[in-house]
């Protein structure tokens, strides 16, 4: 595709995606996932249309020419996110690489009394992972203890409880890059130098990876995972990433065909990585589409992209703010400097977040409602609708969407006073 770099003209880029081409409706669920440009569809097709063969396995030209390529795209994805390529394990999504960790890490590695911080309103994928290898230790008499940290008003991870909880025993800290709901950015800038170098990070990076510049070695990621279907690509395929200081810290994870073990008088040894990390037959077509989206998120820029999505979040911001009843949940709105990146979420008084979703619908604007994957906690998490934008969202969509929402609002304006 031709070079397009300069500001996103979303108009223009209608045609890239398919599905959006000749469709009425706004699409505004893009931190859910994201519409497929022409490269990648094809890239999927390619595959199945042409030459299928398994990848890693024969030494014909078909099953090389594959392997060959998925080479191709390992060193794209780690030069996309500033790593090497033995640190790039591709995984089935993001909820699979953080499982690998907690697994192939985790099991391995953690003593009794060993501590791990999290957000419980994350992700239900940065949350879950560890609660399962708590109670997976448990059965072998060593207690994981997991503490929680605070979210800040500006929907950021709280640096300052953070590193009031850190002890001697912490040996992992999960942080969301971008969160999914709030929308803000966390990058544990405020904690670097400060927290000692034995305790690593793990990084969701599954909203931030096709929004803006991801550097995993300005971030000093231990680990970071993303999902391909909300970068352009397809579902089903996911990265790991894997610092080179924590290689000798794994073990072999889903051994079986094609996993980088050897056997031994004493069992299976683990070979190098990325191999240690890959069993089974690849997701060839998922990986091969991939790749094809680096190349088009390369090809749009992802810093011009990061601008697109921060001129329409303050639109959207500002347009919704005075709205009557309206209340925005914590992120950029609330920050003091004029921060966005693509993800609002809010509420409506007088009406349920779901039935507000309904109505948004069937007037032509597809929005996230609920409460977004965010483990059942309290009241804290309620119900909200998220808008979230992409290259392929237009300020004239976001202006057609705060109307329509402005004239709800207006509407219900008698019901809450009766109330």
């Amino acid at each position: 595709m031709a070079t397009r770099r300069g500001p996103v003209r979303p108009e223009a880029l209608r045609a890239l995606f398919p599905a959006l081409a000749e469709a009425t409706e706004v699409y505004l669920d893009s931190a859910a996932t994201t519409q497929k440009p022409v490269p990648v569809i094809e890239a999927f097709d390619l595959y199945h249309r042409s030459r299928t063969a398994n990848a890693g396995r024969g030494t014909y030209p078909w099953a090389t020419g594959w392997t060959r390529e998925l080479d191709r795209v390992r060193e794209r994805t780690a030069g996309f996110l500033g790593a090497a390529p033995d640190e790039i394990v591709f995984t089935p999504g993001a909820t699979a690489g953080l499982n690998a960790v907690a697994l192939s890490w985790g099991l391995a590695t953690l003593d009794d009394g060993d501590e791990i911080l999290y957000s419980p309103r994350d992700h239900a994928s940065t949350v879950h992972p560890w609660r399962q290898l708590q109670a997976t230790l448990a059965r072998f008499g060593r207690r994981l203890r997991l503490v929680p940290y605070r979210v800040t008003a500006y929907g950021e991870a709280d640096t300052a409880d953070i590193a009031a909880k850190v002890t001697g025993r912490t040996r992992l800290i999960a942080v969301t890059h971008l969160h999914h709901v709030f929308g803000a950015l966390t990058t544990l800038e405020e904690l670097r130098g400060r927290l000692d170098p034995r305790i690593l990070l793990c990084f969701d990076c599954s909203q931030s990876g096709g929004h803006l510049p991801v550097d995993v070695g300005e971030l000093g990621a231990d680990f970071a995972v993303l999902a391909a279907h909300k970068m352009f690509g397809a579902p089903g395929t996911g990265v790991l990433y894997c610092r080179r200081r924590v290689h000798d810290q794994l073990t072999a994870f889903l051994p079986g065909g094609n996993s980088g073990v050897a056997v031994t008088d004493s069992g299976l040894l683990p070979a190098a990585m990325p191999e240690r990390m890959e069993g089974g037959t690849p997701n060839i077509p998922g990986i091969l589409a991939l790749g094809a989206a680096l190349d088009v998120l390369d090809d749009l820029g992802r810093a011009a992209i990061a601008e697109h999505n921060r001129r329409l979040t303050r639109q959207l911001i500002e347009g919704l703010r005075p709205l009557p009843g309206l209340e925005l949940l914590p992120g950029p709105a609330h920050a003091p400097c004029e921060a966005g990146y693509g993800i609002v979420s809010f509420t409506l008084a007088g009406i349920a977040a779901t039935d507000l979703g309904f109505v948004l619908a069937e007037l032509g604007f597809l929005v996230r409602t609920g409460t977004h994957c965010v483990p059942p906690r309290d009241a804290a998490d309620e119900d909200s609708v998220r808008v979230s934008t992409h290259v392929y969202t237009s300020a004239e969509d976001i202006d057609r969407f705060v109307g329509c929402v402005a004239a709800l609002a207006a509407e219900l304006a008698p019901t809450r006073e009766v109330r």
